[in-house]
């Protein structure tokens, strides 16, 4: 196990691994937010439906939540890097398989299941914990937001990145130098070993079990709905990464502005998800949590209500991308502040579970409601009254620890 003295170099240059956790956030996030790019030439040479890439990205999301909380709890447990190292295979082989896949099924496999459980084990909720772990509980809002900030530069990198490889060797070559990317992650990993012990959690923490910190969370009304309005996140962001590009396509507006717009989205992401921790440090996380929600909801209902043009289309995504995962340094600190850091990976993961049930809903719903309806009309809508109700439920959350007594030793 990455015990305390196994682990006392990785804890002594916290910005080292700080800066190396957020090349393995911009790489996790970069290729799974950029699959949009590969539906329509993908489906085209392979004679698929929509509805048969919307499954398959929609269990990429599904198993990427559920994956979260079990590799949280590992690499609290026994190291993060052991998990990195994980994440960056599983992603590699998923992405392979995608590029040769004969069959729908195939697409589930690659695309589904191997890249949903890469992005698990590599993405927020694992960083984000070790994180938490080499800085103050001042600093953690700050460090969640330049975290959560490289997720984004991801797909600021990927969008334009993708469309030209996809232009230059074709979706299927371009999907396996994106896998070969990925064996980035476990060279990266040896800066972020460590686990929640090496780092000095306080006793009270370190005398809780796994299974008594599972009952805190679940008895704790705030945490239960910050689980619940962090599903509505999850629905709204993954449907337009997946869904976006082909909406612009049907709506008659060059392939271009589909790379634009996820591009502006990423960049923007960085300002606003640093943006988001520096508030979140100084002003009720709740409440600006429920301002993001509803701030989302007018965002969608003024693009759909307008004309769908280049311009609204570039102003949509800019707002959207202010918007976009400036959920995420609130949402982890509010967890840190009310359990701690021992098992921040677990119970940070298992809030993201409800969020990528919502992503599995949003992408899934798109593909199949585009079907039946021939628009993508009823989720854009479906959406924003999801937004307005994660903005009341996060309202009444208590930011504060939980009353816990004096814990006996482990």
């Amino acid at each position: 196990m990455d015990g305390a003295t196994r682990s006392t170099g990785s804890v002594s240059a916290p910005w080292l691994a700080i800066a190396a956790g957020c090349v393995i956030a911009l790489l996790t996030f970069g290729p799974r937010s950029a699959i949009g790019f590969f539906q329509i030439p993908m489906l085209a040479d392979n004679g698929w439906s929509r509805e048969d890439f919307a499954l398959a990205i929609a269990l990429q999301n599904l198993f990427w939540g559920v994956g979260q909380p079990l590799f949280g709890a590992i690499a609290d447990r026994f190291g993060t890097a052991r998990v990195l190292v994980l994440s960056g295979v599983l992603y590699a082989a998923g992405l392979a398989i995608t590029a040769v896949a004969p069959t729908p099924f195939w697409l589930v496999v690659g695309s589904g299941v191997l890249v949903g459980l890469g992005v698990a084990a590599g993405s927020f909720g694992i960083v984000l914990a070790a994180f938490a772990r080499r800085v103050s509980a001042e600093q953690r809002s700050f460090v969640f937001g330049l975290g959560t900030a490289a997720g984004s530069a991801g797909m600021f990198v990927f969008a334009p990145l993708s469309q030209a490889l996809i232009d230059s060797y074709g979706w299927s070559d371009s999907l396996m130098i994106l896998s070969a990317t990925m064996l980035l992650v476990p060279l990266l990993a040896y800066l972020l070993r460590g686990n929640a012990a090496s780092a000095g959690a306080a006793r009270a923490e370190m005398a809780q079990t796994m299974g008594d910190a599972l009952r805190e969370a679940l008895a704790t009304k705030g945490y239960l709905l910050l689980t619940t309005g962090f599903f509505v996140c999850g629905f709204q962001v993954a449907f337009i990464t997946a869904h976006f590009p082909a909406f612009i396509a049907d709506v008659g507006i060059a392939p271009v502005w589909a790379v634009t717009a996820l591009a502006l989205i990423g960049f923007f992401n960085i300002i606003g998800s640093i943006s988001s921790g520096l508030i979140g440090q100084r002003y009720s996380k709740p409440h600006f949590l429920a301002l993001i929600y509803i701030g989302r909801s007018i965002a969608v209902t003024a693009f759909l209500l307008t004309p769908i043009t280049p311009t609204t289309i570039v102003v949509f995504s800019i707002v959207m991308g202010l918007l976009w995962l400036s959920t995420v340094p609130p949402t982890n600190a509010l967890v840190a502040v009310m359990f701690g850091t021992r098992y921040l990976g677990m119970l940070g993961g298992l809030v993201f579970l409800s969020h990528q049930i919502g992503s599995f809903l949003g992408v899934w719903l798109g593909g199949y409601l585009y079907e039946v309806y021939g628009s993508y009309d009823v989720v854009w809508w479906l959406g924003v009254a999801l937004g307005l109700f994660a903005a009341i439920v996060h309202w009444p959350i208590r930011e504060a620890p939980v009353e816990r007594g004096v814990l006996a030793p482990a």
